[in-house]
């Protein structure tokens, strides 16, 4: 997993009266087993990929109250799981990354929306937008509105996150529809701490069944003629009933002086960054005592006219803060109180910006142009706001552009990189071709130094997206797909399609054993082991099922291999989809394998050989092609030890696994034969010690440095480094 809990999970057991100190994603999870949910379910995915793999890592306590737990395959099954509340009283809740996973369970969602559940369910996802955000920018707003899904963006404090979660089932089961809750990245990591209840085993669960199934009843079901009366109920009781409970369990926060000329709205997530800038106009503190009228909205659909209505009133101006476009609650709010026949001056994109992440700057500069616009004093928050524009412009002009971009890159070692690399070899030899990328750490190679790939259209639709291509291509094109993205989506809309229609074309899945750029969660094709989840399934066997028959599997780090794979792929007479299986595991997950296992073994005294990689300074040319053909980020330059040649060596630093590409590359691209392989060798037997003298001797001998770099290296932790060309 990308973080273990397993500390922290043992807070889960805290009982009534507790007080339970950590992060806000495992307050989620306290609070949904307080609130007696009977199942849970997700697709892991960042930002709030932690919901899963908490819930993952603490099965035992799930299955001590009978809650069953489902890891997805995408977040449209996640969302069908929700069905089991639509027919039975039962509490669930799913969880996935937001906005493309809610994209993918889309047709889920209406279908699970329009006739509503008896159980409470909860969908939590994390809203990806922003500055640290990995995927497209759109808001999960949307979704609530054109479906009638309510909307939950809970202040980012402990107490009201868990509250608002244990409300959320309520707020459900009152109006039987299924509620969203929001969490951006910062409310799933802000810490605190709040008062646990105990934790509920629901009524019916894995331990408690049901001994008959629920009657049949057509009503239940989203299908016509029924929905269109699922329709009308939506708006004639389920609203009414929402907005009821809403109020009557006070999900919305009126803070600071009831009675105030002006008024700020905002959203919940918000409230912090906001309250950040009152303060330092000096119109707020760190615990939110405001001394602006606030009105804080946990609840951001549906709105209550009846609450904006009251606050509104006696205002002679209000400023929505809500982040992204468009303003779907700067606009209600308007319509509301313009019907309510209330001139209260609405303000929110004409100071604030529309679209990007509300930081503390950002909302700041709208804050002080809405108090400075009807006469309130700002305080010391301009003066804030010009030490911030201070800051940057005095960068700058210390360093006007002598900062080089550095975008992300693989991780060292990467199983990945080396296809890339072959890639580009045979892009070098044939020409290139259109490279259809797909969603994962395979992205990646779309940034120097492999600058590789037309389009990212979806998680496991880039075969999808290459279908039209290859029809109007004279060169086969090429897609990249990783096991994560495979499973996904993959297999059904890629492969089975591209097969079905006979496309010409070649798809090479990494096959690095985990959904890598998660966090490394198990996947259907993951090998079994100790408290993991894989089946061990076999891609090979799904693809023949489906009718392919050119197929290849081929060690990622045997370059010349792949180049000869990738060679034949792009110019065999032999049409129709070819895939090439990459096969090579995540050097992450592999190194957190091994690291411990290691350090274990050389506690025990035993012998441990570690491989790494060094460059001869006196061979390399100065050439620099092992960089720009691998990009590994433990190869770099240094300077040249000789004084009469001017250009730069290349150097491997300790970052290095030992993986081989760099030795790799330099056979496949007929580069020089600077690299040489080190076996650091911890714990030496007399023999390694004996070899090692002999070794040096002969190396003095013929004048050779009987101390590489690897070699100094090893000296410093104990180690005997005997290099091997």
């Amino acid at each position: 997993m990308e973080v273990s809990f397993k500390k922290e999970i043992e807070d889960l057991k805290l009982g009534d009266g507790d007080t339970f100190y950590g992060e806000g994603i495992l307050a989620v999870t306290k609070a949904l087993l307080q609130s007696g949910v009977a199942y849970v379910g997700g697709y892991q995915g960042a930002p709030v990929s932690h919901l899963l793999d908490v819930l993952v890592q603490s099965e035992d306590i799930l299955d001590e109250l009978g809650v069953h737990l489902e890891t997805c395959t995408n977040e449209s099954s996640a969302a069908a799981m929700l069905a089991a509340s639509v027919q039975y009283p039962l509490r669930g809740c799913v969880t996935w990354k937001s906005i493309v996973g809610t994209n993918v369970a889309a047709d889920a969602l209406s279908n699970l929306a329009s006739p509503g559940v008896i159980g409470g369910a909860l969908i939590v996802v994390g809203e990806d937008y922003g500055e640290g955000a990995s995927v497209i920018q759109e808001r999960t707003h949307a979704y609530a509105l054109k479906s009638s899904l309510w909307l939950l963006d809970p202040r980012p404090e402990l107490p009201k996150i868990v509250d608002l979660v244990e409300k959320s089932f309520g707020l459900s089961e009152a109006s039987n529809t299924p509620v969203i809750m929001e969490l951006r990245i910062r409310a799933c990591h802000v810490f605190g701490s709040f008062e646990t209840k105990d934790n509920v085993a629901p009524p019916k669960s894995t331990r408690e069944k049901f001994a008959e199934p629920a009657p049949f009843d057509y009503a239940r079901l989203a299908h016509p003629p029924v929905t269109f009366v699922q329709e009308k109920d939506k708006v004639a009781r389920r609203l009414p009933a929402a907005r009821e409970y809403i109020v009557e369990n006070e999900l919305n926060e009126f803070m600071g002086p009831a009675s105030d000329d002006i008024g700020i709205i905002t959203q919940g997530g918000l409230f912090n960054g906001l309250n950040g800038c009152l303060a330092e106009a000096g119109l707020s503190d760190i615990y939110g005592n405001l001394s602006v009228s606030t009105m804080v909205l946990n609840v951001t659909h549906p709105l209550v006219p009846d609450q904006i209505i009251e606050f509104a009133r006696g205002k002679k101006a209000v400023l929505i803060v809500e982040e992204g476009t468009p303003e779907y609650i700067e606009l209600a709010v308007g319509k509301i109180l313009r019907q309510a026949d209330l001139q209260t001056a609405v303000h929110g994109k004409d100071v604030l910006p529309e679209a990007g992440e509300y930081t503390a700057a950002v909302v700041g500069k709208g804050v002080a142009a809405f108090l400075q616009k009807y006469g309130r004093d700002p305080g010391d928050l301009v003066t804030w706001l010009d030490g911030v524009d201070a800051n940057f412009a005095a960068l700058e002009a210390d360093a006007p552009g002598t900062l080089p971009p550095r975008p992300p890159t693989f991780c060292t070692g990467c199983p990945e990189r080396p296809v890339f690399t072959a890639m580009k070899l045979v892009r070098e030899e044939l020409g290139p071709v259109h490279v259809s990328v797909d969603i994962g750490c395979h992205a990646l190679a779309t940034f120097p130094p492999f600058s590789q790939g037309h389009s990212i259209l979806g998680y496991g639709m880039s075969l999808a997206a290459n279908s039209a291509v290859s029809a109007t291509q004279d060169k086969r094109p090429f897609t990249v797909m990783g096991d994560g993205g495979f499973w996904h989506n993959g297999l059904l809309t890629g492969v089975a399609g591209s097969v079905f229609n006979q496309d010409d074309s070649v798809l090479v899945v990494m096959d690095n054993g985990y959904s890598s750029a998660t966090g490394a969660q198990d996947l259907p094709s993951s090998r079994p082991k100790d408290q993991g989840r894989g089946k061990g399934l076999d891609m090979e066997k799904a693809l023949k099922a489906l009718g392919v028959t050119w197929i290849k599997r081929v060690d990622n780090y045997k370059v010349s291999t792949m180049v000869k794979t990738l060679r034949e792929a792009r110019t065999t007479s032999q049409k129709g989809l070819k895939v090439i299986l990459a096969e090579g595991e995540c050097q992450l997950a592999r190194q957190r394998r091994l690291k411990p296992a290691l350090a274990k073994a050389v506690g025990r005294g035993e012998r441990v050989v570690r491989t790494r990689f060094w460059v001869d300074e006196e061979t390399c040319t100065g050439d620099h092609s092992c960089i720009r053909l691998s990009g590994c980020p433990s190869l770099t330059i240094k300077p040249n030890p000789d004084p009469l040649r001017t250009d730069p060596v290349a150097h491997v630093n300790n970052d290095c696994v030992g993986c081989g590409l760099c030795g790799e590359v330099s056979h496949a691209a007929q580069l020089c034969p600077s690299f040489a392989q080190i076996d650091i060798i911890q714990n030496p037997t007399k023999w390694d010690r004996f070899s090692k003298r002999i070794s040096d001797r002969l190396i003095r001998l013929f004048g050779g440095d009987v101390e590489p770099a690897g070699d100094r290296d090893a000296k410093s932790s104990g180690a005997v480094g005997v290099p091997a060309e």
